[in-house]
């Protein structure tokens, strides 16, 4: 592009050795002669300043080292659909298929040449039907109707990294294929409607839309979706989002929402979306999130928030691993509270028999498993838990100092409900040993092999499971 730049460039979007830029500012900067560019970089890092010279603010930047002056022979401003379309479907004819033809026009003769290859070249882009133009300085729609005309069957369109500056240019492209159900407009910096924008019918096809990085805020999310009202799969990675308003009327037919990098969310912002009626998949890798609670849901109790969830992806986040004796506490706790109703729904102790209704393994998907982990529950386990007296909660069970193997094995009764800490004071006055040297473990016939560690001094015997018959192991 010349130096004598006339056409309005304030916003457009730019490409400059590889890296994408958005325009700000054209003009003259002093004491220099001639038109420079202001442009914004994707990449912080690759600009020099925040948009001044000299003490002259030209444009504003988000970063310090945010902007460059450029001259615009030095920048490309990109292609049109079509032409990255011909430029990268098209195949050219070798010199052996331009041959001359003869056609009659009117009364008249007119020699041709390579007008079979044109229409070869028609016909391959009409038949096309997932396109990728990922990268290709992809600037806008062109001449009005030339997709529609060109290749109207798109299905799977792949836009992404390119110079589209706003929707309104999406909209124009989109328009024109009927049949696409596929979009991905990734890292595209776009310029989303400030109001509602008008239902033209332009996305009523489309079942996937990939916005990652984008820089869309939920609330212009909130404002197209009604443009999109069969979208099954939405995917807005890494755009800083914070939910702030609840879906009402829009995204009822989603399956799958892609939340990963938004370093915003936290989980009062998920009960905002707790009740999208299809969703089946929640991303939520490398949030920041810390927990996830279900406020209507007590303990083994099923939640009426994302009624139709099936998998939801929480990795690359600060929520913490559960330690394994805690874990196996919680396993063990979870398999005695439904015990009853898992026999009662056909579950039974023979393997060959165990055939627990759909009903029940609907509401219970891992209790299977558990049966597989730690064997099914035994009748005694399952007993009616009788009224509160101390005979009723006291076990009975072995203590063993695992490395004295000269001292004898004791027997006693403990509540439990007695705390790690008391246990230790109880055998620190037993064994002459001070307190703070001593470490407790616990063995049970049921986990042969297996030693669980009794780390958390204020937890009881109850909440590491310990029952009758178990071995307490103590070390110092």
């Amino acid at each position: 592009m010349s130096d004598t730049l006339t056409l309005d460039v304030f916003g457009r979007r730019v490409e400059v050795n590889g890296e994408h830029a958005t325009v700000c500012f054209s003009g003259v900067v002093p004491p220099t002669a001639g038109l420079w560019l202001g442009v914004e970089w994707d990449n912080p890092e690759r600009g020099k300043h925040d948009g001044s010279h000299e003490g002259t603010v030209y444009f504003k930047c988000r970063h310090t080292t945010g902007g460059s002056f450029i001259r615009p022979n030095k920048v490309n401003f990109g292609v049109d659909f079509l032409t990255a379309v011909k430029n990268r479907y098209v195949l050219e004819d070798g010199p052996e298929e331009d041959r001359k033809e003869q056609i009659i026009i009117g009364k008249k003769l007119v020699e041709t040449v390579g007008f079979d290859s044109i229409i070869k070249q028609q016909s391959q882009l009409s038949k096309l039907q997932e396109v990728s133009l990922r990268n290709c300085a992809v600037n806008g729609a062109g001449g009005k109707g030339g997709i529609a005309e060109t290749c109207p069957n798109i299905r799977k369109l792949d836009l992404s990294r390119n110079l589209l500056s706003s929707w309104d240019e999406v909209i124009l492209i989109a328009d024109q294929l009927k049949h696409l159900d596929v979009l991905n407009l990734s890292e595209n910096k776009l310029q989303f409607p400030s109001g509602v924008p008008s239902l033209t019918g332009t996305f009523s096809a489309m079942k996937v839309l990939v916005l990652n990085r984008t820089g869309i805020t939920w609330a212009e999310v909130l404002q197209c979706a009604p443009g999109w009202p069969a979208l099954e799969e939405l995917y807005l990675e890494s755009n800083n989002i914070f939910i702030s308003e609840r879906p009402t009327d829009v995204l009822q037919m989603l399956k799958l929402l892609d939340l990963s990098g938004n370093q915003l969310i936290d989980e009062n912002q998920l009960f905002l979306i707790a009740y999208l009626p299809r969703l089946e998949q929640l991303i939520l890798s490398n949030t920041g999130i810390s927990s996830i609670h279900f406020p209507d849901a007590g303990i083994g109790c099923k939640t009426s928030m994302f009624p139709s969830l099936q998998y939801l992806v929480v990795n690359d986040n600060q929520i913490s691993q559960i330690p394994v004796e805690e874990r196996r506490g919680a396993e063990l706790d979870y398999r005695k509270a439904f015990g009853n109703e898992w026999k009662k729904a056909g579950g039974h102790q023979d393997p060959d028999k165990n055939r627990p209704n759909e009903e029940f393994l609907a509401a219970h998907p891992r209790f299977q498993l558990l049966c597989l982990k730690f064997g099914a529950p035994e009748d005694g386990e399952l007993k009616t838990q009788q009224p509160f007296m101390l005979k009723n909660q006291l076990l009975k069970l072995k203590i063993k100092c695992a490395n004295q193997l000269d001292q004898k094995v004791i027997e006693k009764q403990l509540p439990d409900s007695m705390t790690i800490q008391k246990v230790k004071g109880l055998l620190s006055r037993l064994l002459k040993v001070p307190v703070s040297e001593l470490l407790l473990s616990y063995e049970s016939p049921k986990m042969p092999g297996r030693e669980i560690e009794l780390g958390n001094d204020q937890q009881t015997l109850q909440f590491y499971s310990v029952e009758n018959g178990d071995c307490l192991l103590v070390r110092w």
